[in-house]
């Protein structure tokens, strides 16, 4: 049975970075995190890193992190191990985190470390926010705090970061808990970037509907709007399942709407037969 969300340790975590590519060299600086299960802050973690190289000047713009702070800074073969003590046994989560999950990986890979994405659950708070406020002008992390009614303001720094994302984070599961939608596999599928855990919950809901269509069956379905971010109880007759821009579709006919309907698989949060 999957645990409640309130049940999980989350992990909120920030870097600021050298520059933008990891791929070019560019390494990690600052490091910070919150470790929270509920509304409760168990601990935290922060650290500058000194990278033995230089920051580039767009970064220093953003983050006004220099040479001087750096100098007497732990080395990432001191930080990252710490880092990923401090983890473990979590669900990590960032805002944008494709992006601060690459230059973690990269820091372990030359450490000659495993990759993150081995083994842990990371959600992308940027995803949330663009699945449950749909419509919004923008998304960029201070946006989406103004518009929850979040009064603190974006630094740019790694911990002050790691505060507003949390503050964010915890609006949105809100949001979601106030949809009826509190089951941490839930959870994940939906905001989760780990394609390992991902395609596994994919193919287990992609196999029970080519069985209802197989057998001539209807399927009782919760689901996610991509449009309204609303959750609705369907019962639909499956007709296909089609593949479009790497997104996997259940094509059907929906008796809320008494019409032909494509619901999202991903956006699916509860599947069974209606035999």
């Amino acid at each position: 049975m999957s645990q409640n969300i309130d049940e999980v340790e989350f992990t909120i975590f920030d870097t600021e970075t050298t520059g933008l590519d990891p791929d070019s060299g560019d390494r990690i600086v600052e490091i910070a995190a919150v470790r929270i299960k509920g509304r409760e802050k168990i601990s935290f973690f922060e650290s500058l890193v000194n990278p033995g190289r230089e920051i580039s000047e767009a970064a220093f713009a953003v983050n006004h992190i220099d040479a001087g702070m750096l100098k007497g800074a732990p080395q990432p073969q001191e930080v990252m191990p710490k880092f990923l003590d401090f983890i473990r046994n979590s669900c990590l989560c960032s805002y944008n985190a494709g992006f601060d999950l690459d230059f973690l990986n990269n820091e372990l890979r030359l450490l000659g470390r495993k990759s993150l994405e081995e083994g842990i659950v990371v959600i992308d708070i940027l995803k949330m926010a663009k699945r449950l406020l749909p419509g919004l002008e923008r998304y960029a992390l201070w946006f989406v705090a103004e518009g929850l009614g979040i009064e603190k303001q974006q630094q740019h720094r790694a911990f002050s970061d790691v505060e507003l994302t949390l503050s964010v984070f915890d609006k949105l599961k809100r949001i979601l808990g106030a949809k009826g939608v509190e089951d941490f596999t839930n959870f994940s599928q939906l905001f989760g970037i780990n394609s390992g855990f991902l395609e596994d919950v994919n193919n287990h809901r992609l196999a029970l509907i080519q069985e209802a269509i197989n057998l001539g069956v209807g399927l009782k379905i919760k689901y996610l709007s991509s449009s309204s971010a609303e959750v609705t109880e369907r019962q639909v007759i499956p007709k296909e399942i089609r593949q479009e821009n790497k997104k996997n579709y259940l094509v059907g006919f929906c008796s809320l709407r008494q019409d032909e309907r494509t619901f999202r698989v991903d956006n699916i949060l509860q599947l069974e037969m209606d035999r």
